[in-house]
């Protein structure tokens, strides 16, 4: 007896899913890092140094955290692109 494999998501889901969560990702992280900072500006927000980094480190876990023990990330949920 063999286990059915499930049918793998579109392509278009799968890439539009990575490019949705980069950019909400960017933005929230970006944003919430900048108003702890201060390096929110009239135009948004702007990140140099450590700032940027911890921005930069706190997207790379949300993709392994939501990947690895959450099931996918947002967009990959919303969109059915796990």
């Amino acid at each position: 007896m063999t286990d059915a494999v499930p049918p793998r998501p579109s392509t278009w889901r799968i890439v539009l899913a990575a490019i949705l969560d980069f950019l909400t990702a960017f933005f929230v992280f970006g944003y919430c890092v900048a108003l702890v900072f201060g390096g929110v500006t009239s135009g948004g927000f702007q990140l140099n140094g450590a700032p940027a980094f911890l921005a930069f480190a706190l997207i790379v876990a949300y993709f392994v955290v939501g990947r690895r023990w959450l099931g996918g990330t947002l967009w990959q949920r919303l969109l059915k692109a796990r």
